[in-house]
């Protein structure tokens, strides 16, 4: 229950300081219940591009290239990544991605291999931008109830919404390779440093 629809449920003087506890804990238990409510779709079931994600929380960038990789990278391109706030606080408190958690991979190519402070690999040119929802009701044949999204077009421009990738594309891999439920937590510092002691 977010605060507006609270608010308009417990107005009045009678509800007093008893209807605002009660929409106090009504929105505290609800909150990993409803932490995503950053995946909109259209009409027909595609995922939109989240237009914010630059203000969501970063948790990682890794790289692949393809010097490392005999020139045969499957990922050769940097992986900006971001988690919706909602779930990074859902996160942060139980440890585990709430239901409709949405995570984006913004890509960037790999630029220059030095600068001044020395050699590396340097992010270069925006490439394209991919996501991932973990949703129980609308992927409830996935694996882990996690889809995928690629909003790059076969022509290379961006697409202002995607379906689904087929199983097969991203979930296995994640399955057997991720750290923590089909997330690649081992490489998102910021998502390991947030996680609760237990």
């Amino acid at each position: 229950m977010d605060k507006q629809r609270c608010a308009a449920r417990f107005t009045g003087k009678a509800w007093g300081v008893a209807g605002f506890l009660a929409c106090t804990v009504a929105m505290a238990l609800a909150g990993p219940a409803e932490a995503a409510r950053a995946a909109k779709y259209t009409g027909k079931g595609e995922l939109r591009m989240p237009g914010d994600y630059r203000q969501w929380v970063f948790v990682g960038a890794p790289v692949t290239p393809h010097d490392m990789n005999n020139g045969k990278a499957a990922f050769p391109e940097f992986h900006h990544v971001y988690i919706d706030p909602a779930s990074f606080a859902a996160y942060r408190k139980t440890g585990k991605f709430p239901n409709g958690t949405v995570i984006v991979k913004e890509l960037a190519n790999v630029g220059a291999k030095s600068s001044a402070s020395g050699n590396g690999y340097f992010a270069g040119e925006f490439i394209g931008v991919v996501a991932t929802v973990k949703d129980a009701k609308r992927f409830a044949k996935e694996p882990g109830n996690w889809a995928y999204f690629s909003f790059t077009g076969a022509d290379g421009k961006a697409l202002a919404s995607a379906k689904a990738h087929a199983t097969a594309d991203c979930n296995v891999c994640h399955q057997q390779n991720a750290g923590e439920d089909w997330v690649f937590t081992q490489h998102y510092p910021v998502l390991r440093a947030a996680k609760p002691a237990k």
